[in-house]
């Protein structure tokens, strides 16, 4: 997740104002110059304003799917309610406003204390940071006759309308809400077409507003045409920008639009008045309309700019049904996917039964037992959020559009091309857990990772949005992506192809690796400072002399490549090429260059370091200089694949004891888990995720346990504000649910698993390549925090983890749990997880 704020110096820490924070989060609806902002003011009565998940007049249907709320997380963690199928192509959702058009509250649109609606849009990205993403093609439906351009409506006071918490009901597949205008909106999916119910009421105009050009970020382009004689409406929108307004006027690194989304949608009631609308001017009778908002000189659309049109229908006192289907490579393709998933004479209660089995058939693959029904939720909410990304990319015909802008169909063997990876999120146990649960969904994620890159001239783009890249954060996370979902047993890509691919991407040098273009969050090279990395064995502060490096942190840049490294490494010697593994293994050890053991008097510390082999001083360990979204404590702890290297480096197992337990805790003895400061942990962004389970390292598994708990039981809710931060396409999402299997995935690459204490009494995972894991822990509450002992496939072993071979097959974990820790189990040097440093 993106947490910085910029000034036009550079960064200016992560909680400064006024700022322009890739981060995004909730605005005051009428600011350019702020675009973060929080809802800060939290209180019980907010918690217990959860929205329905179901409409109380209707009884939930079976499955596990009843135990998913959509709500949680949209107050900070930025994701949205509306409905969608597992990794679906288009995601129908409402665009909230605050009163100012062209900013949406949220990046997901959807800002829970933003009590008015603008619009229901066909894609969105869920938790993401900056100020949004897609939000194409918002459909509005408007009781009343349109006299004046909505564009022109800048602060939405006309063409939007309020509504009430009690109106609104969010389950898997389905969204609903009555706005105070006496419309009924109604929203449901299939994976790449959407239905909508709209009810108007009796005394006024069926009117259905198509903002064309009103993308969350705006739009170079649109297009739409109404014939009223079939009743369909189609069009499109060109758009982009992904964090495109971080450097202002002087940046233009990704003010660019690099994706069009095709939309046709049919409708059951007549059209019997249609206009069209092009900025200020509205045109009543025109079925067409023509025209973007442009990105404004500060990166965001400028108000009272765009295009659209209307219909007017009548009703004959019935709802108005829309089917719509989308596609990213033409129009033609667009409708081709809506008859083919959503044909004529398709309900609007046939498709939403179907998006409710769906999702069923996928959270069926996890069955816990236990818990109560806050904890079900919560657990279940989060393999959803897990699940809703990537997104299938492809057309029914199996054409996508492809990272050098042209046509392509799927690889030989692959059933689906995917899109939008929040790279330096997902790396980290999101995509562990989508290839647990559906291998070979894993392996065509691998694949697609690996086409973009064959159309990208052999580039991995850290974060790419459609088929966009967009460069944004740091490291090379495409590199630790594809091993890790091989590992967890998506093995059904062009894997020997990957390697090769990722191998000359880490080794060979391109001028856009050197290239300060784009500093600090979108450095446009795939490995900023390659060059420096290859021969002095670190990425060197960031420098305005070419010695210098060019990376968002030299420091924490080195970290990410390390990472990126051992999980090359690691697949590297399942495809038998051992030297590969032998040379990046080596590499892995990089950590140790920028690690200073004389950094300050608590002891050794991750540090930045200029190319002439000096530290950047002043140091103390909340220091951001030389880290990306982290301090140095924070960052120091990222070094998962050698734990007891680290450790070692620090002094040894006391002193480490010592450093973890004043990470989580005040000096009181408090917790201090997150906004505590930098020389304590951030559990709401990722490079804190894994620290928690490193106490297993250190003979103090109990340890672990707790904090993995603690984190648990007080900063995941069933609540809006039930997610600690940004869900980041399910990153956060993802971490909750191992941790509340007390299992965790700590090897970038590898698949041996730390053990924690599970949540829940029992839990079975059915892999849907007939596999059976089981997970048993009677007695287990939200206060039996500890293990007393474990079994592994009926045999008691004293190892706080699990081998590879665990996953291999069917396997059993039996835990007995407690309110007291055990401090003997996992305590032994031979209990401790292992480490994987280069050979000496």
């Amino acid at each position: 997740m993106l947490v910085l704020t910029l000034t036009p110096l550079g960064i200016a820490g992560a909680c400064s104002e006024p700022s322009l924070s890739p981060r995004g989060g909730e605005n005051d609806g009428g600011s350019d110059s702020t675009v973060r902002g929080t809802d800060a003011a939290i209180d019980d009565a907010s918690v217990a304003d959860s929205a329905n998940p179901a409409d109380s007049s209707e009884p939930l249907p079976s499955g596990l799917a009843r135990f998913v709320n959509p709500i949680i997380g949209t107050k900070g963690g930025e994701t949205w309610p509306g409905a969608d199928l597992p990794f679906g192509m288009l995601q129908f959702s409402p665009e909230t406003t605050r009163g100012n058009q062209t900013r949406t509250p949220a990046p997901g649109g959807y800002a829970h204390s933003a009590m008015k609606i603008r619009g229901f849009s066909l894609t969105h990205l869920s938790g993401t940071g900056c100020a949004g993403a897609f939000g194409d093609i918002p459909f509005f439906p408007y009781a009343g006759t349109v006299s004046t351009s909505p564009t022109a409506d800048t602060t939405d006071k006309i063409y939007a309308s309020t509504f009430l918490r009690p109106n609104e009901q969010a389950i898997a597949g389905y969204y609903g809400v009555t706005l105070d205008s006496k419309v009924r909106a109604e929203l449901t999916a299939t994976m790449r077409t959407g239905s909508a119910r709209f009810t108007y009421p009796a005394d006024k105009p069926a009117t259905l507003l198509i903002r064309a050009s009103n993308s969350e970020l705006g739009s170079t382009e649109a297009h739409v045409s109404i014939d009223a004689a079939s009743r369909t409406i189609t069009g499109s929108v060109t758009s982009g920008n992904f964090c495109g307004y971080i450097y202002g006027e002087a940046g233009n690194v990704d003010r660019r639009s690099y994706y069009t989304v095709y939309f046709h949608a049919e409708f059951d009631r007549p059209i019997t008045a249609t206009g069209s609308w092009a900025d200020n001017v509205v045109k009543p009778g025109s079925t067409e309309s023509n025209g973007g908002t442009t990105y404004g000189k500060d990166g965001f659309p400028p108000a009272g700019k765009g295009s659209g049109a209307y219909a007017v229908f009548d009703t004959g006192g019935q709802p108005v049904n829309m089917r719509v289907g989308i596609s990213f490579v033409s129009a033609a393709n667009a409708k081709a996917n809506l008859e083919a998933e959503n044909p004529q004479g398709t309900t609007f209660e046939t498709v939403k039964q179907k998006a409710w089995e769906a999702w069923n058939e996928k959270l069926d693959r996890v069955q816990v037992t236990g818990g109560t029904d806050d904890q079900r939720t919560t657990f279940y909410t989060s393999v959803y959020h897990s699940l809703l990304h990537p997104n299938v990319f492809n057309d029914v015909n199996g054409e996508y559009v492809g990272m050098d802008q042209k046509v392509h169909k799927l690889s030989p063997g692959q059933n689906a091309q995917y899109a939008n990876f929040s790279g330096w999120d997902v790396y980290r146990g999101q995509l562990q857990l989508v290839t647990l649960l559906e291998p070979t969904i894993g392996g065509d994620i691998a694949q697609s990772l690996l086409n973009q890159a064959d159309q990208n001239k052999g580039v991995w783009d850290r974060w790419t949005h459609a088929q966009g890249g967009t460069h944004v954060m740091t490291g090379d996370p495409g590199h630790a992506a594809v091993p890790a979902i091989y590992a967890f047993g998506g093995t059904n890509f062009d894997a020997k192809g990957a390697l090769a691919s990722m191998v000359h991407a880490a080794t060979t040098v391109t001028e856009e690796d050197k290239s300060k273009d784009g500093w600090n969050v979108m450095v446009v090279g795939e490995r900023p400072s390659l060059d420096k990395y290859l021969t002095i064995h670190y990425v060197p502060a960031f420098g305005s002399d070419p010695k210098e490096g060019n990376a968002w942190g030299g420091a924490s840049e080195t970290l990410e490549d390390v990472v990126a490294d051992f999980g090359v490494a690691q697949l590297a010697a399942r495809l038998g090429e051992n030297a590969t593994h032998d040379e990046f293994l080596r590499r892995s050890g990089y950590w140790r260059n920028v690690f200073n053991p004389a950094a300050h008097s608590s002891g050794g510390y991750i540090q930045d370091r200029r190319y002439d082999g000096t530290w950047v001083t002043p140091f103390t360990p909340n220091t951001e200089d030389g880290f990306a979204e982290g301090s140095s404590a924070q960052y120091t702890l990222m070094v998962q694949h050698d734990v007891h290297g680290l450790f070692e480096a620090m002094g040894g197992n006391e002193k480490a004891t010592a450093r973890l337990d004043r990470f989580f805790h005040f000096d009181n003895g408090l917790w201090a888990l997150t906004g505590a400061g930098g020389e304590h942990a951030e559990i709401n962004n990722e490079p804190s995720v894994a620290a928690a389970w490193m106490y297993n390292f250190l003979g103090a598994p109990y340890k672990t346990q707790d904090t993995v708990r603690e984190i648990i039981n007080e900063h995941w809710k069933n609540s809006e504000i039930g997610i600690p931060g940004q869900d980041d396409l399910g990153a956060m999402s993802a971490w909750y649910a191992w941790s509340a299997l007390g299992v965790y995935p700590q090897y970038i690459g590898r698949s041996e698993l730390l053990l924690g204490t599970p949540l829940f009494t029992k839990a079975v995972i059915r892999t849907s390549k007939g596999r059976t894991l089981t997970i048993n822990a009677p007695g287990a509450t939200a206060n039996t925090r500890y293990v007393q002992s474990v079994s592994v496939n009926g045999q008691p072993s004293t190892r706080a983890w699990v081998p590879e071979s665990f996953l291999a097959g069917d396997g059993t974990l039996d835990f007995t749990v407690s309110t007291q820790p055990n401090k003997e189990w996992g305590a032994a040097p031979g209990d401790t997880p292992p480490s994987f440093p280069p050979a000496p």
